[in-house]
């Protein structure tokens, strides 16, 4: 009964407490974005009396310099991975979170599963789950540059038109557009400002931003310089183009709506239908847990449900 009760209480207060950091959580993100807004704002009103801040772009500070510097560099698929996903971390960081989590899988599997390789497998399991992360983090940026380039193509046309030259416009879309089409603008206008090729610094772009739109807009601006003609003109039909393959991919996510429901109740309907039979007859399923062959079971479920969640992600992904 002691148990229980703590149990209870233990409960009682994690829920309330997700409940009220639930209820203050668009208070704490609107006070941390005016917050964000005055540092920027501070930033740009300093005085010119007073020393100005390095140019030089420092690495974040992690718990292992060692593993900073092995694996930080500049052609390291780890940091370019940190860079496009837009996380401030070190890579030593990501690092030892994967040793800590792959740690932790694993000694929970050597506590519930006997079977000799259910260790291992939750250890690769935990270790991957920062990785994952930061792909998570990579598509999820990436997506929103997607869908704000067309506005900054149209800001750099107008600009254009105005009178402006290239690299004023790109500094106009650096301080207009939002994270993080801004973010990438101001990074390049940085780079041109200090002293870096125009031609370098598109081409560090496209590799901070792997998207075959931006491709096009290095390409079609370092033609331009070359042989002439009207870029504001050219940033139109490419901001068009951009906008029409949008509406196809959008087309097409509806006519693929079924296929990814489809794969989203296949994942979901064995888990479910497990714990609504550990519900109806818990000694039957309590087979799977304690008997090896129920424990081998499980990991094979679990290995072709993932395999099979990724096929159907790769049948219906059509690339447009």
């Amino acid at each position: 009964m002691l148990a229980a009760l703590l149990v209870f209480v233990v409960v009682s207060a994690l829920v309330a407490g997700a409940g009220v950091y639930g209820m203050r959580l668009p208070e704490i993100m609107a006070n941390r974005k005016m917050a964000r807004r005055l540092h920027e704002v501070s930033k740009r009103e300093v005085d010119d009396d007073q020393p100005q801040a390095s140019f030089i772009r420092e690495a974040k500070a992690g718990p292992l310099p060692a593993l900073d510097k092995a694996f930080g560099g500049s052609g390291s698929p780890l940091a370019r991975l940190i860079e496009q996903s837009g996380v401030v971390v070190a890579p030593s960081t990501i690092i030892l979170a994967s040793m800590m989590i792959a740690l932790v899988a694993s000694v929970v599997a050597l506590a519930f599963f006997k079977h000799p390789f259910a260790w291992p497998l939750a250890a690769v399991a935990g270790a991957m789950m920062p990785w994952l992360w930061l792909r998570h983090r990579r598509s999820s940026r990436l997506r929103r540059f997607e869908e704000q380039f067309p506005e900054a193509l149209d800001l750099l046309s107008r600009a254009i038109r105005a009178g402006h030259a290239f690299q004023t416009a790109m500094g106009m879309c650096a301080d207009e557009l939002p994270i993080p089409v801004g973010q990438e603008f101001k990074r390049s206008f940085d780079q041109q400002n200090f002293g870096l090729p125009l031609k370098d610094v598109l081409h560090e772009m496209t590799e901070r931003v792997p998207i075959l739109d931006v491709k096009f807009f290095v390409t079609a601006v370092l033609i331009q310089r070359e042989t002439g003609g009207n870029l504001a003109e050219i940033l139109d039909n490419l901001a068009h183009v951009v906008r029409e393959r949008f509406k196809i991919l959008r087309q097409v996510r509806v006519h693929t709506a079924h296929g990814r429901f489809t794969g989203y109740v296949l994942m979901a309907l064995p888990a479910a239908l497990g714990i609504v039979l550990n519900f109806i007859n818990p000694e039957h399923m309590n087979l799977l847990f304690r008997e090896p062959m129920g424990q081998m079971m499980i990991m094979g479920a679990i290995v072709m449900q993932t395999v099979g969640y990724v096929w159907i992600r790769k049948v219906i992904k059509i690339e447009v």
